[in-house]
């Protein structure tokens, strides 16, 4: 399954000396106090660890410089107790290298009208203290989140905790490498993009290898590996000889698991999180990788098809977003245009994520009109209803952009006995007359990545760190 390293938040409060030691001494108790419940709220998907009270430049700076060369610490939050002159934060600040997040917040969630003086007043400045910290932000041009609110509410904790999932995708993004099995499916443009640009804005490392490479990783794999993940999906999924005689539809299967033994191991072998295919590159295969994909997605590796490296670099960032919870590679396929059913059935060839399956996935084997090989099995369901976001990123010469929108997610309303593939309906929530219109005048792809988890303000926050144009279609 999808692993992510154990990364922690830390938490700096911002004061100064001018109120005395006693006032910092408060500040402090109430800092900790703070972080020890937001952690133990569980809300929060990585702890937050309090680190210090800022009251000078030279500490504020040395922190910072601690954030960035520490690599369990996947950003900071900052919180403006008392009055923060924000001249401390300049050079800190403007060497953080990780995401940050202001919580413009007050330790109590009312005021104390009948005890309030002037020395609550000068503790509790939050109101005055977040708008000069967030002045120096702003003059600084940094791309930080600021979350509003009483940090003890549920909906403020939500809203960290979503910021938290961002900010570990962001700085796991610079890890994420591709593999290429081929090169890109011929005369296709959305599917091109710069490499080396990609790398310096997002951190993804792209490699290309010949289908001989992971055709020898395919054949090594043993039958007992095989033996014993037939036996594993068996267990797991509904198995459907349908028309095929028996010794067809094990011979499908078991090639299948073959594949994902073999490109897997490939992967882990070369530190890779993301993979492509090209139905028109499958010298040495007996099959177009249907089941192995979907399997290998189902672990947590991102996928792109028909040598979409964008794509599958995409999905793997959004799955460490969203903990690899129903977060799918996708594709616009074909349309529902009666009059109040308006919609977009998406779907693959065969390589279409389980994690968004509504009911339980069978395995089948069936002829594929594409590619020239043997008949490949692949997991056939339905997708599920619910809120989602469609989201893709397009390479327009001058610059990278993300473009997406709100969906509705629909089952599909009668089964397709004669399109044996998993499928996924949904609607955007403008309307499929004016999202489609605007995401083809957008220059949006018709590979996408689905998400039932990720939220649009987090691909907003996501974007804010990459400072990558977002196309957020309304």
């Amino acid at each position: 399954m999808l692993q992510v390293p154990d990364y922690e938040f830390w938490f700096v409060t911002g004061s100064q000396h001018l109120y005395g030691e006693e006032q910092l001494k408060s500040v402090e108790k109430d800092a900790k106090d703070m972080v020890d419940k937001l952690n133990a709220s569980g809300k929060l998907p990585y702890p937050i660890v309090f680190k210090m009270v800022a009251t000078t430049a030279d500490g504020i700076t040395q922190l910072m410089k601690d954030v960035n060369y520490n690599d369990k610490v996947a950003g900071i939050i900052t919180w403006m107790h008392t009055f923060s002159p924000a001249k401390n934060w300049i050079r800190g600040t403007k060497l953080l290298q990780k995401p940050l997040l202001h919580l413009a917040t007050q330790y109590l969630d009312h005021i104390p009208y009948d005890t309030i003086d002037f020395d609550y007043m000068n503790l509790n400045q939050s109101a005055h203290g977040d708008r000069e910290y967030g002045f120096i932000n702003a003059r600084l041009r940094k791309n930080n989140k600021i979350v509003y609110g009483w940090w003890g509410d549920p909906e403020v904790q939500d809203e960290i905790a979503d910021w938290e999932n961002v900010a570990v995708a962001y700085d796991e993004s610079f890890k994420i490498k591709v593999a290429r099995f081929g090169d890109n499916m011929r005369n296709v443009a959305v599917t091109e993009g710069d490499k080396v640009e990609a790398q310096i804005q997002f951190g993804w490392t792209v490699d290309y290898y010949a289908l001989g490479d992971l055709v020898e990783s395919v054949n090594a794999v043993s039958e007992s590996d095989i033996d014993a993940k037939y036996k594993e999906l068996q267990d797991k999924y509904e198995f459907v000889q349908g028309d095929n005689d028996k010794d067809k539809y094990e011979h499908s299967v078991r090639y299948q698991i073959r594949e994902y033994f073999g490109i897997k191991n490939f992967l882990d072998k070369g530190n890779y999180s993301a993979f492509t295919t090209n139905f028109e590159d499958l010298y040495g295969l007996e099959q177009l990788p249907g089941l192995a994909a979907q399997l290998l997605m189902a672990d947590g590796y991102g996928f792109g098809a028909e040598g979409d490296w964008k794509t599958a670099a995409l999905d793997r960032l959004v799955k460490i977003m969203t903990h690899n919870q129903a977060t799918a590679f996708m594709e616009d396929y074909t349309l529902e245009l009666q009059k109040g059913k308006e919609a977009i059935l998406g779907s693959h060839m065969l390589e279409v994520d389980p994690g968004i399956a509504s009911d339980k996935p069978r395995v089948e084997v069936h002829p594929l009109d594409i590619g020239g090989k043997a008949d490949p099995a692949r997991l056939v369901f339905s997708g599920r209803a619910g809120d989602a976001m469609d989201v893709t990123i397009s390479d327009f010469g001058n610059e990278y952009r993300m473009i997406g929108y709100a969906v509705e997610g629909n089952k599909a309303p009668k089964e397709t006995p004669h399109l044996p593939v998993a499928k996924q309906m949904w609607t955007p929530k403008m309307g499929l007359k004016n999202g489609a219109t605007q995401w083809i005048h957008d220059g949006g792809g018709h590979h996408t990545v689905l998400t039932f988890n990720a939220t649009e303000t987090q691909f907003q926050d996501l974007a804010t760190m990459f400072g990558l144009t977002f196309n957020d279609i309304k």
